[in-house]
């Protein structure tokens, strides 16, 4: 079986290829990883070479446009990658008559719940980038009734670069005032749980064998916290006392405009593969110990 995993060059890619070796005993799968080098997602005819000679099982897309306030001026681009090019991998995918898993955000919704969102919840996007990924979400529906699988998730981070835990350890010795936003809820992600989780669902004989109705998934760490009390968590698990300065939304201002609340339930997932989500603290606590053992 030959499953691709496109994005190899992102968090989630990197963090699927750190724990696949864990994986490789339990069926005979060869594993692919691209990333912009060999299948550039921003360039049409480039996807169409790829996949003229490439033929696969299983395709996953963890790649996407993510720079959230630069594709409020880049729009286009944001849309190819995130809409234009998952129509493109949906259709190919249902001529290959391969499975697909798309990655997709927490920002389809927009916000103003009180309560964890589920699947059916109705979705909202106020920034481009929220609605170029729920755009791409209902082009794999109305594309592939079948065998596709469309996983939500939020506030991604992991044991590499570019992600709100490295750019807070970046700061720990930081001596000046951290100004951190406290009226923003949602539930952070480690990168390599939801790779166990993407893991765990490739490998599952009914996922494989089985013709399933297309289908949308939350997938989160449990519990919730604003971004200053994830960085207060943060600093508090590596014995850091920085001073940080909790901040509303209006005194931080971004050219895309955030979701007040997206925290997510993850419990359909959970029931429909007998798994559980970790607590968002232990994550990040092992998040931390495998940063410090790469370091």
């Amino acid at each position: 079986m030959r499953i691709l995993i496109i994005g190899e060059n992102g968090q989630l890619g990197k963090s699927i290829y750190k724990i696949i070796d864990s994986y490789k005993n339990k069926k005979k799968c060869s594993y692919i990883f691209v990333g912009r080098d060999k299948l550039d997602l921003n360039n049409p005819s480039n996807i169409v070479n790829y996949f003229r000679d490439n033929y696969f099982d299983i395709v996953i897309n963890c790649a996407a446009y993510t720079a959230v306030d630069k594709a409020e001026e880049e729009e286009e681009l944001t849309n190819q990658i995130n809409h234009l090019a998952v129509a493109q991998l949906a259709q190919i995918a249902k001529k290959q008559q391969a499975k697909l898993i798309h990655i997709s955000t927490d920002y389809v919704f927009d916000g103003e719940s009180d309560k964890p969102y589920i699947e059916i919840d109705i979705t909202s996007p106020i920034n481009i980038y929220g609605k170029t990924k729920l755009a791409g979400e209902n082009s794999i529906k109305e594309i592939m009734k079948y065998n596709a699988t469309i996983i939500r998730t939020s506030w991604l981070y992991s044991d590499y670069k570019d992600n709100f835990v490295d750019t807070m350890l970046k700061l720990k010795n930081n001596k000046d005032k951290l100004n951190i936003v406290s009226d923003q809820i949602g539930s952070p992600t480690y990168a390599t749980d939801l790779a166990e989780a993407i893991l765990m669902l490739v490998n599952d004989k009914d996922f494989i064998s089985k013709k399933q109705k297309t289908i949308i998934y939350h997938y989160s760490n449990s519990g919730k916290c604003s971004w200053y009390e994830f960085a207060k968590e943060i600093f508090r698990q590596i014995g850091v006392i920085n001073q940080i300065i909790p901040i509303n939304s209006q005194q931080f201002t971004t050219q895309a405009k955030r979701p007040k609340y997206s925290v997510m339930d993850s419990s359909k997932l959970n029931k429909a593969f007998n798994m559980e989500t970790r607590d968002w603290k232990k994550s990040l606590k092992k998040c931390i110990y495998n940063r410090e053992l790469l370091n």
